[in-house]
């Protein structure tokens, strides 16, 4: 007799990416100098559209001594953040959480993907490095250098068919890391809010009839259309059935914010279009334009409601490095999502039609709205 295999903790699915991000390219094959150039001129390059991180080692010892673990300077036009610390290893995501890439020196550091630069002087170097090869992208020819290193026609079969290009060539170079980027654009999933207690309304919103099938129903169905998976959001302990997937609140008792933070447990690499179910006027137009103005680069996308003067945050976009910010924001205590869309970088949306936001949560309210869909 065989006993289970005993598993001590419980299974929680990763975000993707290296050790310091999901879009994470290493530049290797040259002395630091040429690198550091190298990465200073593709961020002046992509500064406009891409937010960059970087990451780098110092060769000289700091003679620097303080007695405090982190040290925070404003220096008036940039801030200054210093961590004196044996091991970053798990609070580097966490530091380029908000940058859309991160280039790194490969001389030092491994990154998921590469950037290769023909070399003289680091042949030897790179000659020893050729581990780090696991996914190169590019091949960059230095200064007196016309083709590849023998030993990389070797370690890279496919070595003739990579992008090649002059390493002075700043916009092709860009050209190539614009393209590695926007192909890890998250997939979008669809989320209907419907795991509320409905105790103003007196009675399941998701259960409301405004077109003829249960309110949660319907919005499922808008998004269907848009997103490329659709589920809904629901207690553990509710009954209620549909055609799509349900994701059970694991965050319990935080309202719609455990609904959002148990998507993202789910799948913490979609990025997820978040409709509430009591918004009986939203409508495919309306959604269909928040998506055409995502941007990929912010923690959301979201409405701007102008009669409230705040953003709409169940009605929104989160991106994947969302999840980390929502997270961050119920260890400091909160729990509202639009305190947490306030309090980060997103992209705002202009809606014309504020009133396809009106939100329903009493009996009163919806006999009205219901009228107003009918005549």
């Amino acid at each position: 007799m065989t006993s289970k295999e005993h598993k001590k903790h419980a299974f929680v699915q990763k975000p993707m990416g290296g050790k310091f991000h999901r879009n994470e390219f290493a530049i290797l094959g040259a002395p630091c100098s040429i690198i550091q150039q190298l990465s200073r001129r593709l961020s002046d390059e992509l500064e406009k559209d891409h937010k960059l991180g970087y990451v780098d080692a110092d060769h000289n010892a700091s003679d620097y001594e303080s007695s405090f673990k982190v040290n925070y300077t404003d220096k008036i036009d940039h801030n200054r953040l210093e961590f004196y610390s044996d091991d970053l290893t798990h609070d580097f995501k966490g530091i380029f959480n908000d940058q859309e890439a991160v280039l790194v020196n490969g001389n030092h550091f491994t990154a998921q993907k590469q950037i290769v630069i023909i070399n003289a002087e680091k042949r030897e170097s790179l000659s020893r490095k050729l581990d780090r090869l696991t996914d190169v992208i590019m091949i960059l020819l230095d200064k007196g250098s016309s083709d590849v290193h023998d030993f990389m026609k070797e370690a890279l079969p496919g070595y003739a068919s990579l992008p090649t290009y002059k390493i002075d060539n700043t916009v092709a170079i860009s050209n190539v890391l614009k393209t590695a980027i926007a192909s890890q654009k998250p997939l979008l999933n669809g989320l209907v809010l419907a795991g509320g207690r409905s105790v103003r309304m007196g009675k399941d919103k998701g259960a409301l009839d405004y077109y003829g099938k249960p309110q949660r129903e319907y919005m499922a169905d808008l998004l269907s259309s848009l997103c490329d998976q659709t589920f809904i959001s629901k207690r553990s302990e509710s009954s209620i059935k549909s055609e799509y997937g349900f994701i059970e609140d694991t965050f319990t008792g935080l309202g719609p914010y455990g609904g959002i933070l148990s998507a993202f447990r789910k799948n913490p690499n979609a990025a997820w279009l978040t409709v509430a179910c009591d918004v009986p006027m939203l409508d495919e137009q309306t959604l269909q334009c928040l998506i055409n103005s995502r941007d990929v680069s912010k923690v959301a996308t979201c409405f701007y409601n102008p009669e409230t003067n705040f953003p709409e945050p169940l009605i929104t976009i989160w991106e994947p490095r969302a999840y980390q910010r929502l997270l961050y924001f119920l260890g400091l205590g909160y729990s509202c999502p639009r305190k947490v869309l306030i309090n980060s970088d997103i992209h705002r949306v202009q809606l014309d039609r504020v009133q396809v936001l009106t939100n329903v949560n009493t009996p009163e309210e919806y006999n009205y709205v219901k009228n107003q869909i009918i005549g």
